[in-house]
């Protein structure tokens, strides 16, 4: 029996840091032993955002290649391929383009609070409110049934879903599947600041940093406010920043551990640290090893391999689109 088809992108924008490999990737490694997976560099996306200074797009999309497959993703278990080098994505978006009100866009909540937080750069662009019809196109040139999302994404899948029927009920077929999002629950992971882990906030953890950096960041990191010394009891488990990073890195017994200790003042907040600076870098230094092996190999090839396979398939959905939008075409 055929697997179910899900598809996800990236927008290559910057490196990789902790709260991708945490938020998405560990979830796509799950999904692509399950489903029939489509994962693509969303490079005509950061566009939207970055198009004054396009010129860091193409290396950042070689770096979110060669992470991915550092992490663990297999051109051998999914589609793993390049957005601007199929262009039937952009053919779908412009024959959405045509039907989709302006007050469906609108209403995107996303697109309310990026311009409200976003000052550096003017957003007040078509392709900026228009994203979401290209995103639409993605998912649904692949005729995607699944997409992995975080809650903050759900009404960008809701609108997929209402692109999908009304193309559906305007042209009167039922062809295109209306996505079901998978909710996985994502693990917070806080930044060095306690706010969420972000480039454009400073306070990032990335997979490519070196060891010495990380164990820098992790010795930099907001412990227990109200615990000046060691000798008094903190409670990490509420007032603890660093403590979300031990949630994920130390298992349950262990944890319990450092919870008794630091509540009893036993274990200090420097030594507790430490500790978590060497799980997470004995973490990433098996992506670290797996990164150099990858250089070594053709990982173009592995690129390509995947475009020719979601190009045939886009290929496919846009003949069969425009036979049912222009019924015969002259020519």
């Amino acid at each position: 029996m055929r697997k179910t088809r899900i598809l996800s992108g990236m927008r290559p924008t910057g490196p990789l840091h902790l709260g991708h490999l945490h938020g998405v990737l560990k979830t796509w490694l799950e999904l692509q032993e399950k489903y029939e997976c489509f994962y693509f560099i969303a490079d005509w996306h950061a566009l939207t955002t970055e198009y004054e200074n396009p010129e860091n797009i193409s290396e950042f999309s070689k770096e979110l290649f060669l992470e991915w497959l550092s992490v663990g993703l297999s051109p051998e278990k999914s589609t793993l391929f390049l957005q601007s080098a199929i262009k039937e994505h952009a053919e779908l978006h412009l024959i959405f383009s045509m039907f989709v009100p302006v007050s469906w866009l609108e209403r995107n909540p996303s697109y309310k609070e990026m311009l409200q937080n976003i000052q550096n750069r003017d957003l007040n662009t078509y392709g900026f409110l228009g994203y979401p019809v290209l995103q639409a196109s993605d998912i649904l040139i692949y005729k995607a049934k699944k997409v992995p999302v975080g809650l903050d994404q759900v009404p960008h899948l809701e609108l997929t879903r209402e692109i999908a029927r009304r193309f559906n009920y305007l042209y009167k077929i039922d062809y295109f599947p209306e996505p079901e999002p998978i909710l996985s629950e994502v693990p917070k992971i806080p930044g060095m600041d306690g706010r969420k882990m972000s480039k454009s906030y400073g306070n990032a953890i990335f997979l490519n940093d070196p060891p010495d950096i990380v164990r820098k960041k992790i010795m930099s990191y907001v412990t227990d406010t109200q615990r000046p010394r060691k000798s008094d009891p903190g409670d990490p488990e509420n007032r603890c920043i660093a403590f979300n990073l031990i949630k994920i890195y130390f298992n349950s017994e262990e944890r319990e551990e450092i919870v008794k200790d630091c509540k009893n003042a036993v274990l200090g907040c420097v030594e507790c640290k430490k500790g978590l600076a060497d799980k997470i870098i004995f973490e990433l230094e098996k992506i670290w090893d797996r990164r150099k092996e990858i250089e070594k190999e053709d990982w173009r090839e592995m690129l390509y391999k995947g475009i020719e396979t979601a190009r045939e398939i886009a290929k496919q959905t846009i003949e069969e689109v425009n036979t049912i939008v222009f019924r015969k075409r002259i020519i």
